[in-house]
């Protein structure tokens, strides 16, 4: 039995058919507000869950503190209309951090040279799980260096169920920059 993604290519945006229902009402209030999603997870029990919603500007995948409380206003005025989830919940709004999750095809070219550890659906090789440096994309395929392995391996971005990125010394570096740069700027406009 093949397995299909109803959303189209956003497995990775939302998990379970709960967390797709909730991306289908969040994701319009984070565009009217110029904000992509980078995943949405409703998480915890019966008594009391968490909805974390991840978000980021498109154009250099960073986001503000002030951007994720309009969010988070926005958000929970349409939570509260619809109201989808049953019970309370605790509504956490933040940026994908360093050691962000990958879940766009886009991702994988955006973050390649980086370290990842990838998921699969399905056995590849005798493995589901993979870690090695992101080599862009082939198509709808993710390439990847993989530790101990000499040639790059292609994996099918539907095949995925999980894949984010490794907190390494180059990652931490690389974000320490954009926090400087961010920084920078906001001196500037002072």
């Amino acid at each position: 039995m093949a397995r299909r993604f109803l959303f189209g290519p956003k497995p990775l945006k939302a998990k379970t058919v709960e967390d797709r229902a909730l991306l289908e009402l969040i994701e319009p209030v984070a565009e009217s507000l110029g904000l992509d999603i980078v995943r949405v997870r409703l998480m915890g029990g019966t008594l009391r869950r968490r909805l974390q919603i991840m978000a980021e500007r498109p154009g250099d995948h960073d986001i503000a503190v002030e951007e994720c409380a309009r969010l988070s206003r926005a958000v929970s005025e349409v939570l509260d209309a619809a109201d989808p989830i049953s019970g309370e919940y605790l509504l956490e709004v933040s940026s994908p951090g360093v050691d962000r999750p990958l879940t766009r095809l886009t991702d994988f070219d955006l973050f390649e040279g980086y370290e990842a550890r990838l998921e699969t659906d399905r056995m590849i090789e005798g493995r589901k799980r993979f870690k090695g440096t992101i080599a862009g994309t082939d198509g709808d395929n993710i390439a990847i260096d993989l530790e101990g392995e000499a040639d790059t391996a292609l994996i099918p971005f539907a095949w995925l169920v999980d894949a984010k990125l490794v907190l390494t010394d180059e990652l931490m570096k690389a974000g320490a920059e954009k926090r400087a740069a961010r920084n920078d700027n906001t001196e500037t406009e002072d």
